[in-house]
């Protein structure tokens, strides 16, 4: 039997109603399946801050470093929360882990499960096909346009901090001027872009059929894509069974929503993956449907890529699946991660369990058309993936 050490970050608002339900689900897996779970939870977020004037409690970074194999986090954000530099409370507990334990790979999948149907112009329509769904977009996830406040995120969850960068004027620009810096490097761009061709290794091994790597940036206007677009080429070479394309990201938001099926894995500079990511999420649903990982080669954090939403908060009606799927996508690394088939059976399990609620149809969440419950869902998923466990491994 594996064991996995899993610190919980409820975070904040809507954050801690879907991470109830990813909770109710593990703890079906640890009582059904052969893997068991230490969970840790450490209050954070904005509220939190309001009530206590701290991010998270002291050593809450260190905890996560040391002694967390896998981290589950809801989402960050309140109203008003500001810390005095004006950043938004909560910071330190997702950049700063961004940051501050390498997390480089933000892996975003989307896809589009049967019985979805997609909302446009205030009406639920079945618009594009699941069989022609299945993508993954990876994100650098420490550079580029958020480099400085990942940056900042992280040396203050250890108590430090940089000094500033001083760019007193810009030619050709009078009066008041802000500015951020959009640092690319070799060393950050060839990992990423590693990470993505591995990524479809895997994924040709798993669907038996060929997979595309697709390097998206602005290298045409901008140095830091030109280097992004140099090493993507340079690192193709190792890699000659994977078909690779490029484009740029104005005409890819075209091409994403248009021709989904002509994709299968993307990688993409640090902004740019923030952007293009949202926007795929319409594909399969929305941002309740919206799943993503965050990898390091020592650390993993997985998270739902929707925010707080301080206005559904409390009133338990918010979507759970993105959560839950971050769950899932926990399972699969901990099994790419240790090797361990039981982790990446379990991932299925899950995956399969999602797509039957879905398939079915019958509890929905308003975003989808419907208007169960946020518990209505994990409660639904929950019994599926124990009747599946107990068929799977024969457990009374």
């Amino acid at each position: 039997m594996s064991s996995y050490r899993v610190t919980v970050l409820p975070g904040d608002g809507t954050g801690k109603e879907v991470m109830l339900e990813s909770m109710k689900i593990l703890d079906i897996f640890n009582k059904f399946s052969p893997l068991s779970f230490d969970i840790t939870q450490i209050p954070c977020g904005g509220e939190h801050y309001l009530d206590t004037g701290e991010e998270w409690p002291q050593g809450s970074f260190e905890f996560c470093r040391d002694e967390s194999d896998a981290i589950l986090l809801g989402a960050i954000g309140w109203p008003n929360a500001k810390l005095p530099n004006g950043d938004n409370a909560g910071g330190q507990c997702i950049l700063g882990l961004r940051s501050g334990l390498d997390l480089y790979a933000n892996i975003r999948p989307v896809k589009l499960y049967e019985g979805i149907r997609h909302k446009v112009h205030g009406q639920f329509n079945d618009i594009w096909n699941p069989e022609l769904v299945d993508l993954v977009l990876i994100r650098e996830n420490t550079e580029g346009l958020y480099h400085s406040l990942l940056r900042r995120s992280a040396r203050a969850a250890i108590g430090k901090k940089d000094p500033p960068l001083e760019i007193n004027s810009f030619p050709g620009l009078e009066g008041e001027v802000a500015w951020d810096p959009r640092p690319i490097s070799r060393s950050g761009s060839e990992r990423v872009i590693r990470f993505g061709f591995e990524l479809a290794k895997r994924r040709e091994s798993s669907f038996g059929k060929t997979q595309k790597l697709t390097c998206v940036d602005k290298s045409n206007v901008l140095r830091g894509c030109r280097l992004f677009r140099k090493i993507f080429d340079e690192i193709s070479e190792d890699y000659p069974e994977i078909q690779t394309s490029k484009a740029f990201i104005d005409a890819f938001t075209m091409w994403l929503v248009r021709d989904p099926e002509d994709l299968d894995v993307v990688v993409l500079p640090n902004m740019f993956g923030d952007i293009a990511t949202d926007l795929a999420s319409v594909l399969q649903g929305g941002l309740g449907m919206a799943a993503s990982a965050n990898i390091g080669d020592n650390h993993m954090l997985f998270e739902p890529v929707h925010g707080s939403s301080p206005k559904y908060a409390g009133k338990g009606v918010v979507n759970p699946i993105a959560a839950i799927s971050s769950l899932q996508l926990m399972f699969e690394y901990l099994g790419v991660r240790n090797n361990d088939s039981n982790a990446t059976q379990c991932s299925i399990i899950l995956d399969s369990a999602i797509s039957s609620h879905l398939s079915i149809g019958k509890l929905m969440t308003y975003d989808l058309g419907g208007n169960a419950s946020t518990s209505d869902v994990g409660d639904s998923i929950s019994q599926i993936c124990k009747e599946s466990l107990i068929s799977h491994y024969s457990v009374d």
